[in-house]
């Protein structure tokens, strides 16, 4: 892959080979293993992710209204029942009944949690990268990447806040578009409402791709591999409810089905993720868009710092 030709400006015509490398580079990164442990974090994770996000977005929306919305998402993709086991998850996560030490120990406990998934994010993609990890534990950067993770959530929670308006504004618009303006108006409402989603989702996965890594990649290319991960994300997304909906995978698994379900829906969209993050790579490697790790970068620095003292002395 280092010894990729490099092409001077990207052109529509590029991406079945775009398409067909980051397939080959995403193949040989082992996704479904990766995606298989980022599954069995969220697990872990959904509860104390889910009672963040919605005490974050519920301080402004409302917290019924955010568990609301959630739930109908949950629905839609996983079905009633998993809603609804996830909703008891919740509401026993979400138990004040407990003492001041218990209550500290539990919000330390969901904190923690809910950033495990992310981390787990930050090491796949630091393998999709090829940036190797020098295996010396440090402190230090643990909680660093802790609270890279929980901003992450809170990034999350944000554009939930927004797509929840925008969501909320539109169908409040529906109604009155359908009295007063032709049909055409209402799907051009639909497709706002798609494109305001793709965006969000655009969003996220750029400060994912930009941030999560320890590398420095260009905007440029973060840009172009979120959008093509966005719109993959997107159409899985659907093709994820229709077959859990028709196929229902988790019925053969009795009181375990909810968890199968939410490992199995991880794990596809993880595959898809990483898929994004491989096509990320190939651009950048096919058009120039050099990475530098932070190792590299702070090298640079050190040795612009010794060219400069040598010219001076």
């Amino acid at each position: 892959m280092a010894e990729a030709h490099i092409e001077k400006n990207f052109k529509i015509k590029h991406l079945p080979s775009l398409f067909a490398k980051a397939f080959k580079a995403w193949n040989d990164d082992d996704p479904w293993r990766l995606s298989a442990v980022v599954a069995y974090y969220a697990v872990l994770s959904l509860p104390g992710l889910i009672v963040i996000l919605i005490n974050v977005v519920g301080s402004i929306w409302g917290t019924d209204i955010v568990q609301g919305h959630l739930t109908k998402e949950i629905t839609v993709v996983l079905g009633e029942e998993a809603a609804e086991t996830i909703k008891v998850m919740i509401s026993e996560t979400l138990n004040t009944e407990k003492n001041i030490i218990t209550t500290l120990i539990g919000i330390a406990s969901i904190i923690f949690g809910a950033t495990g998934v992310f981390y787990q994010l930050q090491i796949s993609l630091n393998k999709i990268w090829k940036i190797e990890d020098s295996g010396k534990f440090s402190f230090k950067r643990l909680l660093t990447d802790r609270a890279r993770s929980f901003a992450f959530i809170l990034v999350i929670g944000f554009l939930l806040l927004i797509s929840f308006i925008v969501t909320a504004v539109l169908g409040a618009l529906n109604g009155y578009i359908k009295q007063v303006f032709p049909d055409i108006v209402l799907y051009v409402a639909y497709l706002l409402d798609l494109v305001l989603s793709l965006s969000v989702v655009t969003t996220l996965f750029a400060l994912m791709f930009k941030y999560m890594p320890d590398t420095k990649i260009r905007w440029k290319t973060v840009w172009i591999g979120a959008f093509v991960t966005a719109v993959l994300f997107t159409l899985g997304k659907y093709l994820l409810g229709l077959y859990f909906g028709t196929a229902n995978p988790g019925s053969t698994y009795g009181a375990a089905g909810t968890i199968v379900l939410i490992l199995l829906w991880v794990s596809y969209s993880c595959l898809i993720f990483f898929y994004g993050a491989a096509f990320t790579r190939v651009f950048s490697l096919q058009y120039g868009h050099d990475s530098h790790t932070l190792s590299e970068i702070l090298t640079d620095i050190h040795n612009e710092k010794g060219r400069s003292n040598n010219q001076e002395g």
